[in-house]
């Protein structure tokens, strides 16, 4: 198999990965670029399979994949060094402090004692549980046992991070600040992230592309720009106030109402968007309409995924 490209953190080609008669990837292939990456997908779609198959935990049928240059199959232990898993499950010992266990992690990925005891100490205080170090780990809350399921997969320094389902079980403050702890390891600790999850508000809080997997191939891959971009780029005009006589000045200039909610307008032009910007001013300088907001409208990124699925 060829090399992947440098922007490339892992590369799956024609992947078939079943359980018995049923086939959860088929002939699956993708290029997974560099930064922080949504894996989306109706539940039983092969995201979970994807990412056991990815650290070698699950045998496929036929095809390859690498991860940063490492082959899944024959160098299974050397890509585990590599990457970090949060699983969706919890997966701590009973009996352990939250520093024996991360310690502990951090050991079983090949880190002499002492420097896993030390990073541990690193982790714990950087995924917000400094303070509860030393307490045993099933005495947690559900946000803690989030936390720490992070802290063990970042001990011992990986390149690659996955992140199955991270805000499980989140309330609403605790998932907030979960998102702003997996974007600020994508941003400025120089590790690559894949966030396997349902909720597709965290993704496009965190990430900047997407893969979506259905019935086990990929169906969708782009960035999140891209994806929730709508043909013909119309524009979204907010007014202080509703206003017939500017919305009969932009259709004199050429413009199309697509639709209007209150104040609130959608308007196109098969022209350049400064173009008919600047006629949406012109408009309003003639009717004498405020415009208190413009932008390029775009549609969600569930909207997207709706429309890939169904």
């Amino acid at each position: 198999m060829n090399a992947p490209p440098l922007e490339a953190v892992a590369s799956v080609v024609n992947l078939t990965v079943r359980y018995g008669r049923f086939t959860a990837l088929h002939d699956f292939s993708v290029q997974i670029p560099n930064g922080c990456v949504g894996l989306l997908g109706p539940n039983g779609a092969g995201k979970t399979t994807l990412l056991k198959t990815l650290l070698g935990f699950v045998k496929p049928s036929s095809g390859t994949a690498t991860i940063l240059g490492k082959s899944v199959l024959k160098e299974g232990a050397a890509v585990r060094q590599k990457v970090g898993l949060m699983p969706e499950q919890d997966c701590h010992l009973p009996g352990m402090s939250a520093i024996e266990f991360v310690a502990y992690a951090g050991e079983l990925a090949g880190m002499p004692q002492a420097q896993a005891l030390r990073r541990a100490h690193e982790v714990l205080e950087y995924s917000g549980l400094g303070e509860a170090r030393y307490r045993k780990v099933e005495t947690f809350s559900t946000g803690m046992k989030q936390r720490i399921k992070l802290a063990q997969a970042l001990v011992h320094g990986p390149k690659l991070l996955l992140l199955d389902e991270p805000t499980n079980g989140l309330d609403p403050r605790g998932r907030e600040e979960m998102l702003k702890l997996i974007r600020d390891i994508s941003l400025h600790k120089d590790v690559n992230v894949i966030v396997s999850s349902h909720i597709l508000r965290d993704i496009e809080k965190t990430c900047e592309s997407v893969l979506v997997v259905v019935k086990g191939q990929l169906k969708m891959q782009g960035s999140i720009k891209d994806l929730t971009r709508i043909q013909g780029h119309p524009i979204d005009v907010e007014l202080k106030d509703p206003s017939p006589s500017w919305q009969e000045a932009v259709s004199r200039r050429g413009i199309s109402i697509v639709h209007t909610e209150r104040n609130k307008v959608r308007v196109h032009q098969e022209a350049p968007t400064e173009v008919t910007t600047k006629l949406i001013f012109e408009a309003a300088r003639e009717s004498g309409a405020e415009i208190r907001g413009l932008n390029v409208a775009t549609k969600s990124l569930e909207e997207a995924f709706l429309e890939v699925i169904h």
